[in-house]
C-alpha cells in the first residue's frame, strides 16, 4: 500500500509539473491536432489545377472547344497563352507553369485523320506532375463538343522536360536540401539562446555592450558554415550516386542558400527567445519542421493542396527554397526569374531578426 501511495504520489507531482508547463502541455495537444488537420485536410495526391500554358497556332473553334475540354477536367488551368514553344517554354523554366499544351494549325484534319492532335510538354521534375498530366492523354474526343462522333484515338502526345525517366530520386534530392537545412538550422540556433540562460551565461551577456542586434547576428554566423557544408554534401552525394543533375549554376544554388539559411537560423532565433528549456525549443522544432516538410512541397504536389493550405504554406521559408531550389538545380533556372520567391526569404529573414531581438530585448527587462 505504502508502494502505491508512493507511486501516486509522484504520478500527481507530474501531473502538476505538466499542468504548470504550459509551452510542453501546448505541444501535447498541437502536435497530434496539426498532424490530424495536415493529414487528413492539406495533404493531397489527387493533383488538380495545374498552371499551365497554351500555343495555339490553330486558334479555331476546334482548338477553342480542346482547351475547354481541359480546363473542365480539372487537372489543368489555363493560365496564360502564349504565341510561340520558346516563349512557353521559358515561361514552364521559370516554374511560372507546369506544362504547355501545343495546338498545331492542323489540328482539325489530325482530328478527322484519326492522329495525334496535340502535344503537352510536361515540368516532368515531379512524377506527380508528370503522371496527372499523362491522364490527359487518354481523355476521349467526344469531351470536346464538335467530335462527338469521332472514334478515339490518343489526343495527345507527352513530352517530358527535366525528368524524362521520371526517377523520384531527381525530385527528392534538391527538396531533401530543404529539409536538413530546416531541421538543423532551426534546432541548433533554437536552443542558442535557452542553453545561455541555462548556464548562466545570460546575466554576462546582460552587462556587455552587446546589443540585442549584435548578439543575433553573431549567434546565426556560424551556423552559415554548417549549411553550405551540409548543401554541399547533399548535392555532390545526389550527383554521384544517384545521378541527379546539375543545371543551373553554383553561384545561384549558394545565393539562394545563403539567403534559406540565412531565414531558417533567424527562425530558430525566434524560438530561443520562446522557450525557457531546451527540451521547449526542440518541441517547437518540431511544430515547426512538420509544417515545413508536408507544405513545402517536399512531399506532395503544392498545386493539389487547397487554397487555405497554400496560403500558409508561403508563410514557410521552406516553401520558397524548394521552389529555388529544383528551379536552378533541375531546370537551370535564374534567381532573378524566381524575385519573388527571394523577396519572400529576405523579408522573413529581416522581420524575424528584428523580432528575435525584440524578444531578447524584452528578456533583459
Amino acid at each position: 500500500m505504502n508502494s502505491l501511495q508512493r507511486i501516486l504520489a509522484i504520478f500527481l507531482k507530474e501531473l502538476r509539473q505538466l499542468a504548470r508547463d504550459k509551452p510542453t502541455f501546448g505541444m501535447v495537444v498541437m502536435v497530434p491536432l496539426i498532424q490530424l488537420l495536415l493529414f487528413g485536410y492539406a495533404i493531397n495526391t489527387d493533383v488538380r489545377h495545374l498552371p499551365v500554358a497554351v500555343v495555339d497556332h490553330a486558334a479555331n473553334s476546334g482548338s477553342r472547344a480542346m482547351v475547354a475540354a481541359v480546363q473542365a477536367s480539372q487537372v489543368a488551368n489555363v493560365v496564360r497563352y502564349e504565341h510561340s514553344i520558346p516563349e512557353a517554354e521559358e515561361i514552364m523554366r521559370r516554374g511560372d507553369i507546369r506544362a504547355i499544351l501545343i495546338i498545331p494549325r492542323d489540328f482539325e484534319q489530325r482530328m478527322a485523320r484519326k492522329e495525334i492532335a496535340a502535344q503537352w510538354l510536361v515540368d516532368g521534375s515531379d512524377p506527380m506532375i508528370s503522371s496527372a498530366i499523362k491522364h490527359l492523354a487518354n481523355m476521349p474526343a467526344s469531351a470536346m463538343p464538335g467530335f462527338y462522333s469521332q472514334p478515339e484515338p490518343p489526343l495527345f502526345e507527352i513530352t517530358l522536360y527535366y525528368n524524362p525517366e521520371q526517377r523520384a530520386v531527381v525530385n527528392i534530392v534538391p527538396g531533401l536540401v530543404g529539409v536538413i537545412l530546416t531541421m538543423t538550422m532551426i534546432m541548433f540556433t533554437s536552443a542558442a539562446l535557452v542553453r545561455e540562460r541555462e548556464r548562466g551565461n545570460l546575466e554576462l551577456l546582460i552587462t556587455t555592450p552587446v546589443k540585442p542586434v549584435e548578439l543575433m547576428i553573431g549567434k546565426i554566423v556560424p551556423y552559415i558554415f554548417i549549411g553550405l557544408l551540409q548543401v554541399g554534401i547533399i548535392l555532390t552525394l545526389g550527383y554521384l550516386i544517384f545521378s541527379v543533375p546539375i543545371d543551373g549554376s553554383i553561384v545561384q544554388i549558394l545565393l539562394a542558400t545563403l539567403l534559406f539559411i540565412a531565414a531558417s537560423l533567424t527562425m530558430g532565433l525566434i524560438i530561443s527567445t520562446l522557450a525557457t528549456t531546451q527540451l521547449q525549443s526542440m518541441q517547437m522544432t518540431v511544430f515547426i519542421l512538420l509544417p515545413s516538410i508536408l507544405l513545402s512541397g517536399f512531399m506532395f504536389p503544392f498545386e493539389g493542396m487547397p487554397k487555405a493550405a497554400q496560403w500558409l504554406a508561403e508563410l514557410l521559408p521552406a516553401t520558397h527554397y524548394m521552389r529555388l531550389m529544383r528551379g536552378i538545380v533541375l531546370r537551370g533556372a535564374s534567381i532573378s526569374h524566381m524575385w519573388m520567391d527571394v523577396i519572400a526569404l529576405a523579408v522573413f529573414t529581416l522581420l524575424g531578426i528584428w523580432v528575435a531581438a525584440m524578444r531578447f530585448k524584452k528578456t533583459l527587462d
